[in-house]
C-alpha cells in the first residue's frame, strides 16, 4: 500500500527512487537513454523529449508531468518533455486523481467533455505545462525530440516516427486494467511511483553526465 497522507510531490519523487526494484537490464536502458540526451545537449541549446502511447491519457502522461518535475528538480532547464499518442482520446480522470493526490495542480484552461486542457504545476515553482490527449505529431509538441515510446507491447509494434532524433522502447504496464475495481487508486499511485523512481535514476543520471 503506498501511503499518500500528507505527502509532497517532493517526498513521493524521493522515495519513489527508492522504493521501486530494476532489473539491471532496465537500468542499463535508463543510462542509454540518459547518455543520449547528454550527447545531444553538447550540440543543442535545448532538448524535447517525446513520451509516446497509443491514446495518450495514461503511461505517457504521467512520464511527461514527472518528467516536468524532474526538470525543475536537478535544474536541467534545457530540456523540454511532452507526450503524445497514435490516437487522441483524452487525459484519463484516473491519471489526473492520482497526480493531484501527489502534490501535482491542476487547473482547466479549456473544457471539453471529451478532452479537456489542463494547465499543470506543482508547489515553489512558477513554471507549468499544459497538458491534455493528443496525437505524438501535434503542433504542441516542439521538434525535433527524442521519441521514448511507454506502451507495454512489442517495441514493433509501435508507429513510425519520422521526427525523432533517436527512440527508445520504455514500456509500462497500463493501470487501466484496475478501472472501475478495488483496486483502482492503488494501481494508478503503483504505476505512478514506478515513473517517477524510473523518471528520478534517469535525471539524476544526465544531472551526473553534464557535471562530470
Amino acid at each position: 500500500m503506498i501511503n499518500t497522507h500528507n505527502i509532497n510531490t517532493k517526498t513521493f519523487f524521493e522515495n519513489a527512487k527508492k522504493n521501486i526494484t530494476l532489473t539491471e537490464e532496465r537500468l542499463t536502458l535508463l543510462k542509454s537513454i540518459a547518455t543520449k540526451i547528454v550527447n545531444e545537449l553538447a550540440d543543442r541549446n535545448k532538448l524535447n523529449l517525446n513520451f509516446i502511447c497509443t491514446h495518450n491519457s495514461r503511461r505517457s502522461q504521467i512520464a511527461q508531468v514527472w518528467s516536468f518535475y524532474a526538470i525543475e528538480y536537478f535544474k536541467l532547464t534545457s530540456i523540454h518533455p511532452f507526450s503524445g499518442g497514435t490516437e487522441v482520446t483524452a487525459f484519463h480522470r484516473n491519471t489526473v486523481k492520482s497526480l493531484q493526490k501527489v502534490g501535482f495542480e491542476f487547473s482547466v484552461v479549456d473544457f471539453s467533455h471529451q478532452n479537456p486542457r489542463y494547465l499543470i504545476t506543482f508547489k515553489d515553482t512558477r513554471k507549468s505545462i499544459l497538458g491534455f490527449s493528443k496525437t505524438f505529431d501535434n503542433e504542441a509538441n516542439e521538434f525535433p525530440y527524442i521519441a521514448i515510446t511507454t506502451c507495454d507491447n512489442a517495441d514493433e509494434n509501435c508507429p513510425f516516427i519520422p521526427d525523432a532524433i533517436h527512440r527508445f522502447h520504455l514500456p509500462y504496464i497500463d493501470p487501466k486494467i484496475a478501472d472501475n475495481t478495488e483496486f483502482q487508486q492503488e494501481k494508478y499511485l503503483e504505476t505512478n511511483q514506478q515513473i517517477a523512481g524510473e523518471i528520478f535514476i534517469l535525471f539524476n543520471e544526465v544531472s551526473k553526465q553534464l557535471n562530470d
